[in-house]
């Protein structure tokens, strides 16, 4: 039987699909312009960002009316907070996204830099893990959670491969400097939203077991899946 309260937590949900939404296509569209050197898409990009923190303001509000009005326990309280923390960092993503379109305009009044294609690569990776983070919190999937938590560490990589490259390039051909630092700081940015995605998806699993798995390796010694599988689920469904 459908509760007197669902439709409201129906509501919370479907702004985090819009922000969720949003945040990817603002993404999306910053690579782009950065790879085609359109700076009336990166336009775009800053003008959209706005929309975001709207958004997220709307799911805050939501929350904490949620929270005083219904006095929510156990799932339903895991669901309000691990809410507004994603809404917190979807629109983190638009800001980096906004950063990203920021320096399109730089890019383009600089020397070019021979392409990079780890760049783009990394960009549809973190744009992969943003897309599974959000489809792991609305289908309750601890397995595709997990999944982005692991593959992080590629985009960690990808950036640091990124950086050694440009250096290299730097020391070849000192002029390309001031658009290979900007290239920098993008790859920089990608990597911030693939750990706003990692986020996500590490408060999935304290949504869906009521375990936290932040910094597991470092605190317990423990990787998050051998966290998990060590103990029963912590609070009530």
């Amino acid at each position: 039987m459908k509760r007197f309260f669902d439709e409201e937590l129906d509501q919370l949900r479907s702004h985090l699909v819009s922000m969720g939404n949003l945040a990817i296509s603002q993404v999306r569209k910053a690579v782009r312009a950065l790879m085609d050197k359109d700076p009336g898409l990166a336009g775009e990009v800053r003008a959209g960002d706005n929309d975001l923190d709207r958004l997220e303001m709307e799911v805050d509000a939501e929350a904490i009316s949620f929270m005083s009005l219904r006095a929510p326990v156990a799932r339903d309280l895991r669901l309000v907070v691990v809410g507004m923390k994603a809404g917190h960092d979807l629109e983190r993503v638009g800001d980096e996204a906004n950063n990203i379109a920021k320096r399109v305009k730089r890019v383009c009044t600089q020397p070019p830099v021979k392409p990079f294609p780890d760049l783009p690569r990394m960009a549809g990776l973190v744009e992969e893990l943003l897309r599974d983070a959000l489809d792991s919190f609305f289908e309750g999937d601890e397995a595709k959670a997990l999944g982005v938590c692991e593959r992080d560490k590629e985009v960690d990589r990808l950036n640091k491969e990124i950086y050694r490259g440009l250096a290299s390039a730097i020391a070849a051909q000192p002029d390309i400097l001031p658009a290979a630092l900007e290239l920098m700081f993008v790859s920089k940015s990608l990597e911030r939203i693939g750990d706003h995605a990692t986020n996500i998806a590490e408060e999935v699993i304290y949504l869906l077991r009521g375990k936290d798995i932040r910094h597991a390796k470092r605190l317990t010694g423990e990787s998050p899946e051998e966290l998990l599988a060590n103990g029963a689920d912590d609070g009530e469904s």
